[in-house]
């Protein structure tokens, strides 16, 4: 047998351990490799989620930069036009996925803050301008009182014509004057500046009428069963609240239309109903216009447009101060009816006719017979002042409340002028024409000088000049309201 050498066998054990460690090495190398090779991945996925989450908060961060931007030019200035403008929507966010957020709930935050900050901001600025304006009203409105006591007491000093034309329209345009400042001062909270007495409902609707340019388009029908009078401190309010409502029929309808104003009452007060033939008012005005007239909430001077318009503010506010409503809503005529209530507890009283007779230029009520004297509308437990007193007929009240006609001037050098026919029942008095005069013989009077009167004379002139012209503007007023059809051309 062959025996192998003692170095060959050294060479192969050396071989093989060799080998075997090679082998080892291997393996611990491949298992190296595998852990860097998983390291290596879990390294890329984070590295790759890190970047999507860098990606996701960049994109957050400019979506919240734009949220922002949104917020500092549209949703701020649109919220400040709709606390102005209720109907302006303001937008909400520009991202939806913001909702419900600490984002949203900050950007809110900051919209109510600015809101509250404006708000307060805006109250703050229109009290101080209306203490300014009720200040100035006030001041402005008790001179022109003054200026109209002044014109009044010139017109009581001068009888003649052409002087007394013109202080008749001197007073009526610081009428004008005077009835916008007390709107405007009362919109502001001023008080409405006069004191008056029980006055007639009738005589009252006369007088507001009488404040307005085209006074003469008014219609009155009075349909008053009995003579119903306002309190005293009430008068003035339902004087202005009556003036606003015509000045408005007046002013949206046509010139050569009429506007009617009836007198009605009820079991529990009475009503004053203003129709007219004008354009009308649509769904949303006539919500507005009622908002204001309910008087509930507090009215800004900035809320009245550019021009104001204080009519249906200051009635608003005259009817939460006193206790009577107002109400408007489309004419059956297709233009608006405006409706004053009054009602009879407290604001009403019924005046003993005798006692206070009314005025010529009061509409007489369109009643037949002993006109009815019943308290209805008083207080429960006032009993009417005229039950007690014997009513009047009907053919003896219009003859008792006709004027006495005017003195002619030129009594002294004309003869007596014929006596005026006998009025019939229903018919208003008449005035009497003075006789026609050539122009050689009225320059030759008015050149000469006249002889002196007495104040006495002069005042006794004066108050029948005026009689004369209250009488007929009374035969105006009085006319039957033009039908709609018949002014449908116009």
């Amino acid at each position: 047998m062959t025996s192998i050498p003692e170095a060959l066998l050294w060479c192969l054990s050396a071989g093989t351990a060799a080998a075997v460690v090679l082998a080892a090495l291997s393996i611990r190398a491949r298992g190296q490799r595998a852990g860097l090779r998983t390291r290596l991945t879990a390294a890329e996925e984070q590295n790759s989620a890190t970047l999507h989450s860098n990606t996701e908060l960049t994109a957050r961060l400019r979506a919240t930069e734009a949220e922002i931007r949104h917020l500092a030019e549209t949703r701020l200035p649109d919220l400040t036009m709709a606390l102005a403008h209720p109907h302006v929507p303001v937008p909400g966010l520009l991202d939806t996925r913001f909702a419900g957020t600490d984002a949203d709930r900050a950007l809110s935050a900051v919209l109510e803050q600015v809101s509250d900050a404006i708000t307060r901001e805006r109250a703050r600025v229109d009290a101080a301008a209306q203490s300014t304006l009720r200040g100035a009203t006030t001041t402005i409105q008790a001179l022109l009182y003054q200026l109209q006591t002044t014109l009044q007491e010139m017109q009581h000093r001068y009888d003649d014509p052409d002087v007394a034309q013109d202080l008749l329209h001197a007073d009526f345009l610081n009428e004008q004057a005077l009835r916008r400042v007390q709107a405007t001062g009362v919109v502001c909270g001023a008080w409405p500046g006069l004191t008056r007495e029980d006055s007639y409902l009738a005589e009252l609707v006369v007088g507001a009428t009488s404040r307005l340019r085209g006074y003469d388009r008014v219609q009155i029908s009075n349909q008053l069963r009995d003579p119903i009078a306002v309190v005293a401190r009430a008068v003035e309010p339902v004087a202005i609240v009556v003036t606003e409502l015509l000045a408005n029929a007046l002013h949206h309808s046509h010139r050569e239309l009429p506007v009617t104003l009836t007198l009605q009452q009820g079991n529990r007060g009475a009503s004053v109903l203003v129709d007219d033939y004008g354009v009308g008012m649509h769904d949303d005005e006539i919500k507005a216009a009622m908002e204001l007239l309910a008087g509930e909430d507090d009215v800004l001077l900035t809320q009245l447009g550019d021009p104001p318009r204080s009519g249906f503010a200051a009635a608003g506010q005259l009817v939460r101060q006193y206790g009577f409503g107002v109400h408007v809503e489309p004419s059956p005529y297709g233009g608006v009816r405006a409706v004053v209530y009054i009602p009879g507890d407290p604001l009403l009283t019924v005046l003993d006719e005798s006692a206070q007779p009314m005025s010529v230029m009061a509409p007489m009520p369109r009643r037949s017979g002993v006109p009815d004297r019943t308290a209805s509308v008083l207080p429960t437990g006032t009993a009417s002042p005229a039950a007690a007193a014997p009513a009047p007929s009907a053919s003896a009240a219009p003859a008792a409340q006709a004027p006495a006609q005017p003195r002619d001037n030129r009594s002294e050098a004309a003869p007596p002028a014929q006596t005026p026919p006998v009025q019939q029942e229903g018919e208003l008095p008449r005035r009497r024409r003075r006789k026609p005069v050539s122009e050689s013989e009225e320059s030759a009077e008015r050149t000469a000088s006249p002889p002196p009167r007495s104040p006495e004379e002069t005042g006794s002139r004066w108050a029948a000049l005026q009689r004369g012209t209250e009488s007929g503007r009374a035969a105006v007023q009085s006319e039957p309201p033009r039908s709609p059809e018949g002014n449908a051309h116009s």
